[in-house]
């Protein structure tokens, strides 16, 4: 990895305030505004990208000054709701495609399809799904993050995941080079996409949805919201289900019969509303969710000898 010095974090500002806004080009960045677990360090540069025209200019501009390794060098940030952000920070560049890369647009060849942005929240999507009476979506309504986050994880809720709904996503290489892939070419798994094996950067999707009755579209979001906000810990910061399920298991039970409900380590709680939830009751650090997450596994282990693992993608951890 390339030291990001102040040196070279001014010369990087330089290069990059030739075409974005100073604005765009945040340097020493707390990302703990940026995560929806409300932690983290700060990043050594942060970049807010409008377009796919300015993502292109960014990756060119890194590559130039040998910035070039994805995951290394610089990471994509969507909605920060699947991450994890250590208090020391991440070191090199954070890509983070802004709301304002989140247009949803009808399909004008095909009534059923949405044309999304990556930068488009999950809810956005499901909103104009119903405003354009179509099906399909109503179980990503609620999951706090972007499409172009949802799409590299194949998110997923009630039933429902990306997978049923992507028909293409046009993807752009470190290179610049812009490719569309259909869906079952996306290696779709459960919370896997080729996005986990290839550094492609989803750019915008097709959804493929169903004409469905707008009163009956809004009527079962309105029924999953009930049901998340009975059922998990939404009062306070967190990034959803922090563990997946492991085959044949759900993680909440194998963690609630390992007697971890409500269990602590400084300010992070195994949520007593919802044994799958890792919380940060107010004051928690990183380093208490990564330790309590870790506690959880090796707990999970003894108790049931089932091994689960993190959906939480951890940043900045050796």
């Amino acid at each position: 990895m390339k030291e990001f010095d102040d040196r070279t974090k001014q010369k990087l500002y330089q290069r990059l305030s030739g075409f974005l806004q100073p604005e765009q080009i945040l340097v020493n960045e707390k990302m703990s505004a940026h995560t929806t677990f409300r932690v983290g360090g700060e990043a050594d540069i942060f970049v807010e990208i409008k377009t796919s025209a300015e993502l292109a200019k960014v990756l060119r501009a890194l590559r130039e000054e040998g910035i070039c390794e994805p995951g290394r060098d610089y990471f994509l940030l969507g909605n920060g709701s699947n991450v994890l952000v250590s208090d020391s920070g991440i070191r090199g560049v954070v890509l983070h495609l802004s709301r304002e890369y989140g247009h949803i647009e009808p399909d004008s060849a095909d009534g059923t399809r949405l044309v999304c942005e990556a930068g488009a929240s999950l809810s956005a999507v499901a909103h104009k799904a119903c405003e354009c009476s179509l099906t399909g979506f109503e179980f990503a309504a609620g999951i706090p993050g972007s499409l172009g986050g949802a799409v590299v994880m194949n998110a997923g809720a009630y039933g429902g995941e990306m997978r049923d709904v992507v028909e293409s996503v046009r993807l752009m290489a470190p290179d610049g080079t812009i490719t569309e892939k259909r869906a079952a070419q996306m290696h779709f798994s459960y919370r896997h996409s080729i996005l986990k094996e290839e550094p492609l950067i989803v750019l915008d999707v097709t959804i493929a949805l169903a004409p469905g009755s707008q009163q009956e579209i809004r009527a079962k979001m309105e029924e999953l919201a009930l049901r998340r906000r009975e059922k998990q810990a939404l009062e306070y910061p967190s990034a959803g289900s922090t563990f997946k399920r492991p085959a044949g298991y759900f993680a909440a039970k194998l963690i609630e019969d390992a007697g971890l409900r409500g269990y602590c380590v400084g300010g992070a709680q195994v949520s007593e509303k919802h044994c799958g939830f890792v919380v940060n009751k107010g004051n928690a650090t990183a380093a208490d969710i990564h330790t309590l997450i870790r506690e959880v596994q090796k707990s999970v282990e003894r108790s049931s000898q089932v091994a689960i693992e993190p959906e939480v993608i951890l940043l900045g951890f050796d």
